[in-house]
């Protein structure tokens, strides 16, 4: 499971702003990492624009999947990640992220700013924190010891069954 990049935009009548990202292409070789990151974030802009506001939405490109999120107030955020990933996590990255640029960064900023003008330095800490969503969203944490526990007691059903 992995994560390759978090994004926020502005959804403009005509056109998606880049207003902040960050990007993991670290597992691409370094003569591609440009191309997938301008890649990543194409499609990142053109998944705001084709979608409406008060939407979210999971599209698959290539082998990757884009979870996209636009606020009713325009203000939109995007996940690539590869197929793997649990969308939920996505989702709830999202929205923790938009919520956090909403109070940090001015409205009247969100139409006309540019990854150089904004300032809003929590990207590569989300990033970084939820390329292992079973350590960064709880819900997920409990559920993967549910399921561990489910494996233990049926190794242990199936062995008190071969003693008698």
């Amino acid at each position: 499971m992995r994560l390759y990049s978090l994004s926020v935009l502005y959804k403009g009548d005509a056109k998606a702003v880049l207003l902040k990202a960050a990007y993991d292409v670290s597992s691409f070789s370094f003569f591609q990492r440009s191309s997938v990151q301008e890649f990543m974030t194409f499609t990142s802009q053109l998944i705001v624009e084709r979608s409406s506001k008060g939407s979210r939405a999971s599209v698959k490109e290539q082998e990757y999947l884009c979870h996209v999120y636009v606020r009713n107030d325009s203000l939109a955020g995007v996940v690539i990640a590869d197929s793997e990933y649990p969308s939920r996590v996505a989702f709830t990255l999202l929205e923790k992220v938009l919520d956090e640029f909403s109070k940090q960064v001015d409205r009247i900023d969100w139409p006309v700013g540019s990854p150089d003008t904004i300032q809003f330095a929590g990207l590569d800490g989300h990033l970084s924190r939820y390329q292992n969503p079973r350590e960064a969203d709880p819900m997920t944490k409990v559920q993967a010891e549910l399921d561990e526990t489910k494996i233990i007691l049926a190794r242990k059903q199936n062995s008190c069954c071969a003693i008698m």
